[in-house]
């Protein structure tokens, strides 16, 4: 969220940049069309390995501060700071959402639900396998990671559109610095929106991803939603801490302890979730780190482990 909650976030999944005299490492295709809504389209990039495959697909979530554009993609791949999980023979899919404060978080996860079931659709064409898809995120990137990872949806048996029979399920995941529980920030019973006014002197640039509304059918608009009582259990259904259960994609978080933007709070929140609900995870504590760095290799080393260990398995 800070500078826009690090969409530069991965500012560094590999040691070193690419120069224009080494070989590349994957072949680009973007801006594919996952999905449509309101007349525009919803776009993704893929990164194909050139040399190894391994069979297995990375959504990365390009979002930050519930905002997401084509451009923050470019920067990434000229600087192939994906190569760690490029190397690995990953294929990985930057999705970019609809963003704040146009759309608010209920319908940015609509996007994620059908960018994940377009991979798992257009699998084969990818060579990837459906089973076994990850997804990494940082920031507000990490938050749209973890509720993919548990609250993700099976799919739409009955649905006239193919790809919404697929399931948007995610098998393993990895979350940089993520808020997690709206109504608990920072400390218990303290609201987000609180919590930001304090720390940006007043101001909430973040707030309009949950300036929540409804959709009244009879007369064809939107209704903001300002019941208080309505506004807390959005926020809830919001946080990755709501949906945590037995069977949720193993997740990895890191997190910096001297983070202010998005307090370790939030992470030792729903570790302890995940801990109760008996789901694999991993806090990887990064001290002294504020919210975002430039990743050390044995950072980026975990990262590519924990998808080979999650992802790589057969069936």
């Amino acid at each position: 969220m800070k500078h826009c909650l690090h969409v530069i976030l991965f500012i560094c999944l590999a040691e070193a940049t690419l120069s224009c005299a080494e070989e590349p490492l994957f072949k680009r295709e973007s801006q594919v069309i996952y999905g449509r809504k309101h007349g525009l389209a919803m776009t993704l990039d893929v990164f194909q390995p050139l040399a190894k495959h391994n069979g297995r697909g990375i959504v990365f979530a390009i979002s930050g501060g519930w905002f997401s554009a084509h451009r923050n993609i470019d920067g990434f791949a000229k600087r192939g700071n994906w190569s760690e999980l490029i190397k690995r023979g990953y294929t990985l899919f930057a999705v970019v959402h609809g963003s704040q404060p146009k759309f608010t978080i209920p319908e940015i996860r609509e996007d994620m639900h059908r960018a994940v079931r377009f991979i798992r659709h257009n699998a084969k064409s990818y060579g990837i396998d459906p089973k076994q898809i990850g997804m990494i995120g940082g920031s507000a990137g990490g938050h749209l990671s973890l509720m993919q990872g548990t609250a993700g949806r099976d799919g739409e048996s009955n649905a006239n559109d193919p790809i919404e029979r697929q399931s948007s399920r995610v098998q393993a995941v990895v979350a940089y610095f993520p808020p997690t529980d709206f109504l608990n920030y920072g400390r218990e019973g303290e609201h987000f929106d609180h919590y930001i006014r304090r720390l940006l002197d007043g101001k909430n640039p973040y707030l309009a991803a949950l300036d929540f509304h409804s959709h009244d059918r009879d007369q064809n608009w939107y209704e903001r939603i300002t019941d208080v009582a309505k506004v807390r259990e959005q926020l809830r259904e919001a946080a990755p801490v709501t949906h945590v259960s037995e069977g949720d994609a193993p997740s990895l978080i890191i997190h910096g302890d001297a983070d202010t933007l998005v307090p370790i709070q939030q992470a030792h929140r729903i570790m302890a979730r995940f801990k109760s609900a008996g789901v694999e995870a991993e806090l990887l504590v990064m001290p002294g780190k504020d919210h975002g760095w430039e990743a050390e290799p044995a950072e980026l080393k975990m990262i590519g482990d924990w998808f080979d260990r999650h992802l790589l398995k057969k069936g």
